[in-house]
C-alpha cells in the first residue's frame, strides 16, 4: 500500500486490533455479491451503506435511520378496542380486518424509505480479486487483479462515509481514471411515471406508489448533490464530494441529511487527516474493549462476532432503536419488507437483548430513549384506542410512535407496553444508574401498569375477556381467545410484579407506588399459567398443536425468567413445554425462532439443544454477509419457509443465544457457565454485565475454573459456579450445593474484586 494520506491512515488499523478478534472473523469473498441483502455493511447508527455489484457497477447504498414517510396509516384512527371486541362476539371480524390490516397492505406509507446507491463504472478497475470488511474496524477493502485498492468505511462517530481508490498503476492518469469512473448518484424509483409494482407487505410495493415529486440531481466536476422532496415539505439530500492527487490515489466522502441541507467540508489533501480515520478507530477499539468472548467453536464464535460488529453499525444512544432492517434498506425499488418498521411484538425487543450482558449499555440507551421521546404520542393513543389512562405501545409503530395496524390482535396488544418497560428495567438494572431509575425507568414501568391495571379492571367488569398470542391463528378471528393467553399472562404478571418489586426495594419514590392491594388483586385476576402434560399452552384449551414460530407461550422461561429451571416443579413445565415443540418440530420456523429457542434451551440447562439451534441458524437462514433472511436458504431443510426478507432481530438474539450459555441472572444469583456443551472444553470470556452491574471474567482452561467479579454496590453477592473446590484470597464466602451447582455468597463491597480458582 502507497503511503498515500488516506493510505496511511488506514495502516494505522494494523496497531490497533484488539486482542479477542480474529482474521477468521472479517467477512472475505473472492468478489463482490450481486444482491442488496448480501451487500456487504456499514454503519454507525444514523447512517449506513451496502456495497454489492449491479451489471457491470460497483454500487453503495446508501441509507439513513430517520429517513421516514411518517403520514398516518388511513382509517387506523376509527379503530377503538371497544368496538373490536363486539365484532369479536359477534363473529363478524371482516369488519376488523377491512380497518385494521387491509390498510397496512394496500397503502405504500408510512414507511421507511430508501436514500440513493452511488455507482462506479467497474470495468476501468479490472478483475475484483478479494472483497475483505474488517470487523474490527469497519474496514471494507476491495483488491483488484491489477493492483488497484479501493477502501470504504462509514466513520464510527460523524454522519460521513468515505471511500478511496488507491495504488493506482503508474500508467493511468487519475484524473482520467475518475472520468472513466462516472461516479453517479442513483435515484430510488420514486417517480418513474409508473404506477409501481403491487405486492404484500412482505414483497413491498413499489416506491412510486408513494407519490413524491421528481427528486433534483446537480452533478459538477468532483461533487453530487440530491434533493428529494417526500410527504408535504419533508425532504432529504444526499451529497457526495471526491478529490483526486497526482500520487495516484482519490478520495470521496458522502453525507445524508434530513429537512436541511447536505453539506460536506472540501477534502484537503494536505491536511492530516481528511477522513478523521484516528477517531474513528479509537470509537471502534473502545467498542471491542467493553468484553470478549472465546470459545472453541468457529462456526459459533465468527457468527457471534458478525452480531457484535452489526450491533456497534447499527445503535446509539442518540439514534431511533433497530428497526427491521435499521440503516439497510432494501435497494430494490420497493419498499423494505414489512415497511422496515418498529415491531414491538418480538423484532425491537430481541434486538437489544445481547447490548446489555455484552457491557454496551450506552448503545441500549437509544432503545429507551426513543420510547421515552415518543410516550406522549403513545398516551394518546391509549386514550384514543383503549378509553384508559396510563400507557400502552403499538406492537407495531412509525418513527414518531403513530400505530400502523396489521393485524391487530397483536399491532394494538394490550400487553406490549411491558415487554418493552422490561429494557427500562434492564437499562437500570445493569447500569445502576439511579437518576434513570427515578427520572424514566419506574415512571414508565408505574404509568405502563397503570393502564394493564385499568385493562384488567374492566375485563372483570364487563365479564368477558379478549386476548391473543402473536401469531397464533395468524390473523382470523379464532387469534382471539377468551380467557387470557400464557402470553398476555405472562407480560401482564411481570409488569405488576415489577412494579411490587420496585416499591417494595425503592420506598423513598413514594410518588411512584401503586396501592400494593390493587397490585396483588391484579396478580390474583391474572392467574396462574396454564399449564398440562403438553407444559405451557397457548391459552386454556388450546394446546400448541401446530409449528408455530413465535414461542410466545413460552414468555415465562425466557425473556421474563418467571420459571426457574432450579426449580423443580418449574423444571417439569419446562421440560414438557420442550417436548411438545420437539414434537411438533419447526416447519413454521423462521430464523428468528431457532435465536429465541437458544436461549429458551439454555435457560432449561440443555447446552446441547441451544448449541444446535444457534447452529442452525447460522447455517440455514444467513445470507452469506450474515444477515438473518428469515426462510431458510437450503431449500427448507429445517423449515418450510423459504423466502428471504432480511430482518435483524434473529441476528441479535443469536447473540444472546451465545451469552446465555456462558451467563446468566436469576432471582439475584449470577450464574456462570451455566450451560456449556460438553465440546467446550476450553472457554473464556471478560467483561460481561450481570444484573446489578457486576462485571464478570471466567475461564475453563486445563480443568480449572477460573472466575473475577467485580462489584459495583455493596451487598450480598450471590455466584453460582460450577462444582468444584474453590480457592480465593482474602475472602470470606460461604457455600452451598444448589441443583448441579455450587452456591456461594460473599459480602461485597462496592468496586471490590473477587476472584475464584476451583480444581
Amino acid at each position: 500500500m502507497k503511503k498515500t494520506v488516506l493510505g496511511s491512515l488506514f495502516v494505522l488499523v494494523c496497531f490497533c486490533a484488539s486482542a479477542q478478534l480474529k482474521p477468521s472473523h472479517d467477512f472475505k469473498f473472492s468478489d463482490l455479491p450481486t444482491r442488496w441483502d448480501d451487500g456487504m455493511p456499514m454503519g454507525n447508527g444514523w447512517i449506513g451503506a451496502l456495497v454489492w455489484k449491479k451489471g457491470d457497477k460497483l454500487r453503495m447504498s446508501l441509507d439513513r435511520i430517520d429517513l421516514w414517510d411518517d403520514r398516518p396509516m388511513p382509517k387506523i384512527n376509527k379503530l377503538k378496542f371497544s368496538w373490536v371486541q363486539q365484532q369479536v362476539l359477534k363473529g363478524k371480524y371482516d369488519t376488523v380486518q377491512k380497518l385494521g390490516d387491509d390498510p397496512y397492505e394496500a397503502s405504500p406509507a408510512p414507511t421507511k424509505i430508501p436514500g440513493a446507491a452511488l455507482e462506479f463504472d467497474l470495468n476501468p478497475f479490472g478483475t475484483v480479486k478479494e472483497v475483505s470488511l474488517s470487523l474490527k474496524d469497519g474496514l471494507l477493502t476491495i483488491r483488484f487483479s491489477n493492483g488497484i485498492i479501493m477502501h470504504q468505511y462509514v466513520h464510527a462517530m460523524r454522519n460521513t462515509g468515505y471511500f478511496s481508490i488507491e495504488q493506482l498503476p503508474k500508467t493511468i492518469d487519475p484524473e482520467q481514471f475518475m472520468k472513466q469512473l462516472k461516479p453517479a448518484l442513483q435515484m430510488p424509483n420514486y417517480n418513474t411515471g409508473k404506477k409501481g409494482a403491487g405486492g404484500s407487505s412482505v414483497e413491498g410495493l413499489g416506491l412510486e406508489q408513494l407519490g413524491y415529486a421528481k427528486g433534483n440531481i446537480q452533478q459538477l466536476q468532483e461533487s453530487i448533490l440530491y434533493h428529494q422532496p417526500t410527504r408535504g415539505t419533508d425532504y432529504y439530500e444526499v451529497a457526495v464530494n471526491w478529490k483526486y492527487s497526482k500520487q495516484g490515489s482519490i478520495i470521496g466522502q458522502w453525507t445524508i441529511s434530513k429537512n436541511k441541507k447536505a453539506e460536506l467540508p472540501p477534502l484537503d489533501l494536505r491536511t492530516k487527516e481528511p477522513t478523521y480515520w484516528d477517531t474513528h478507530i479509537e470509537w471502534w477499539n473502545q467498542f471491542w474493549s467493553k468484553s470478549f468472548i472465546s470459545i472453541p467453536d468457529p462456526l459459533i464464535e465468527t457468527q457471534y462476532y458478525r452480531e457484535q460488529y452489526k450491533f456497534a453499525c447499527v445503535a446509539r444512544a442518540t439514534t431511533p432503536p433497530i428497526a427491521l432492517q435499521a440503516i439497510w434498506t432494501a435497494d430494490n425499488g420497493n419498499l423494505p419488507p414489512w415497511k422496515g418498521d418498529f415491531h414491538h411484538d418480538l423484532n425491537t425487543q430481541l434486538s437489544y437483548w445481547p447490548g446489555y450482558t455484552s457491557n454496551h449499555l450506552e448503545l441500549t440507551q437509544g432503545y429507551t430513549s426513543w420510547l421515552w421521546k415518543i410516550k406522549a404520542e403513545n398516551l394518546r393513543w391509549t386514550k384514543q384506542y383503549f378509553g384508559m389512562n396510563g400507557l400502552a405501545v403499538p406492537g407495531v409503530t412509525t418513527i414518531s410512535g403513530k400505530e400502523m395496524g396489521g393485524w391487530i390482535q397483536y399491532s394494538m396488544s394490550p400487553t406490549t407496553v411491558a415487554w418493552v418497560a422490561q429494557h427500562f428495567y434492564w437499562q437500570w438494572v445493569y447500569t445502576q444508574d439511579t437518576a434513570f431509575l427515578k427520572d424514566r425507568a419506574f415512571p414508565y414501568i408505574k404509568e405502563a401498569t397503570v393502564f394493564l391495571l385499568s385493562k384488567l379492571k374492566q375485563d372483570k367488569q364487563q365479564g368477558f375477556i379478549i386476548s391473543s398470542s402473536p401469531e397464533y391463528h395468524d390473523n382470523s378471528i379464532k387469534a382471539w381467545f377468551r380467557s387470557y393467553t400464557n402470553y398476555d399472562k405472562s407480560l401482564y404478571k411481570y409488569a405488576i410484579q415489577l412494579q411490587l418489586q420496585l416499591q417494595r426495594s425503592f420506598p423513598q419514590y413514594k410518588n411512584l407506588h401503586l396501592p400494593e392491594a390493587l397490585l396483588e388483586e391484579g396478580l390474583k385476576q391474572v392467574g396462574d399459567f396454564d399449564v398440562n402434560e403438553t407444559g405451557l399452552t397457548i391459552a386454556n384449551g388450546q394446546n400448541l398443536d401446530a409449528s408455530h414460530r413465535h414461542h410466545a407461550q413460552l414468555m415465562a422461561i425466557y425473556p421474563m425468567m418467571q420459571l426457574d429451571a432450579l426449580n423443580e416443579k418449574d423444571k417439569k413445565v419446562i421440560d414438557a413445554s420442550l417436548t411438545q415443540i420437539e414434537k411438533i418440530g419447526t416447519r413454521a420456523w423462521c430464523g428468528y425462532s431457532f435465536s429465541w429457542m437458544a436461549c429458551i434451551y439454555a435457560r432449561a440447562f440443555d447446552a446441547e439443544k441451544a448449541l444446535e439451534q444457534l447452529r442452525i441458524f447460522s447455517t440455514n437462514f444467513c445470507a452469506p454477509n450474515s444477515f438473518h433472511l428469515n426462510g431458510d436458504q437450503k431449500g427448507g431443510q429445517y423449515s418450510s419457509f423459504t423466502y428471504r426478507p432480511f430482518t435483524l432481530e434473529g441476528n441479535f438474539a443469536f447473540a444472546q443465544g451465545v451469552h446465555e450459555l456462558l451467563l446468566q441472572c436469576k432471582n439475584g444469583m449470577i450464574h456462570v457457565f451455566p450451560a456449556l456443551p460438553a465440546s467446550w472444553k476450553e472457554v473464556a470470556f471478560e467483561n460481561l454485565i450481570a444484573e446489578g452491574g457486576y462485571r464478570v471474567d471466567a475461564s475453563i482452561k486445563n480443568r480449572k475454573i477460573t472466575v473475577t467479579v467485580t462489584s459495583k454496590t455493596t451487598g450480598k453477592m450471590k455466584l453460582l459456579l460450577p462444582p468444584a473446590q474453590y480457592q480465593t484470597k482474602g475472602v470470606t464466602f460461604q457455600s452451598e450445593p444448589l441443583g448441579n451447582w455450587l452456591l456461594v455468597t460473599v459480602d461485597a463491597k462496592k468496586g471490590g474484586t473477587y476472584t475464584f480458582i476451583g480444581n
